[in-house]
């Protein structure tokens, strides 16, 4: 498709891969939709915002609504979360039969109860809505997703999705060990003590040193914050509204929102691997100057267009 691009990343244990559904700010232009991201990874969809036309969207990103297991929601702002009903309503036309779990902060229910007012008080499949604050919200054998409060006009949470990375399996230690090549290493490598030959063989004696995972961090609407650094921390990629452009600094302070420069600030600060800006003005006709800046404080940024992909 003509906004389609992909930026390759040195692919670990599992690809997350990234699309931008939408990538501007409160209103529209002819090139970016409302905000929207989905995650495909760790064999789930998961989405992080829907504004309005993100069920669009997915069709041309070639992306299934009916295999997204959970949506997050940073606030309640129009452009955030307008997209929300009518992909429930496509979910249940289409027969959809697995759970979708929302997460969102304080308020969610008021969400909910609006939702059901417009005329869809039930749904054919399980629905489960819950409000969140900062902290773990998520945590399985191969993931954790957290939230953490942020500075905005209103309750907005940052998410992180964090690859749980096992340790390398040390075949070659293994075998000297006597342990025989099949299911045994898969239970090692697990976190499973084997019997062999009357001898426990422990994980941590086949087991290289702990490893980091693929971390994505994703700010919503806010303004430039420590706790965001905190939270960023060492990202493989954040992934960070940039508003406004720095000359347009005081209108960012105004609104609550963020410029590139703020951005690009963020990224250096928490050690980040790298930047994309999103949530871009549609003030602004040529997105180079906004890059342009940031780049100036963060050199490894991009700026994220409508359904564009990223490999991580």
């Amino acid at each position: 498709m003509k906004y389609i691009f992909k930026i390759q990343y040195k692919i670990s244990d599992y690809i997350m891969e990234i699309t931008f559904l939408g990538t501007s700010s409160a209103v529209h232009s002819y090139k970016r939709s409302h905000p929207s991201i989905a995650l495909k990874a760790f064999g789930e969809t998961m989405l992080f915002d829907c504004g309005e036309g993100t069920q669009r969207q997915l069709i041309y990103a070639k992306i299934s609504p009916m295999k997204i297991s959970k949506i997050f929601i940073t606030h309640f702002h129009g452009d955030h979360i307008l997209g929300i009903p009518g992909l429930l309503q496509s979910m249940n036309f289409r027969g959809r039969e697995t759970k979708l779990t929302i997460y969102g902060p304080k308020g969610l229910d008021n969400l909910q109860q609006a939702i059901a007012n417009l005329g869809f008080p039930n749904f054919d499949f399980p629905l489960e809505w819950i409000e969140i604050d900062s902290g773990t919200i998520v945590e399985t054998e191969e993931y954790v997703v957290k939230a953490q409060r942020v500075k905005h006009n209103t309750l907005t949470l940052a998410y992180s999705v964090e690859e749980i990375k096992k340790p390398r399996f040390l075949r070659e230690k293994a075998i000297e060990l006597g342990v025989p090549v099949g299911p045994a290493f898969g239970k090692l490598h697990n976190g499973v003590p084997v019997e062999i030959n009357g001898n426990i063989i422990k994980p941590e004696q086949v087991l290289g040193p702990p490893r980091k995972g693929n971390k994505l961090t994703y700010s919503g609407d806010t303004m430039p914050c420590e706790e965001l650094i905190d939270f960023a921390r060492d990202s493989t990629l954040l992934i960070h509204e940039s508003t406004y452009k720095d000359e347009d600094k005081d209108k960012a302070e105004l609104h609550s929102h963020s410029t590139s420069v703020d951005a690009a600030n963020i990224a250096l600060y928490s050690n980040s691997k790298e930047l994309i800006l999103t949530h871009i003005s549609t003030r602004y006709k040529d997105i180079k100057d906004l890059l342009g800046e940031a780049k100036e404080v963060f050199e490894n940024t991009k700026i994220a267009e409508d359904l564009m992909k990223v490999e991580l």
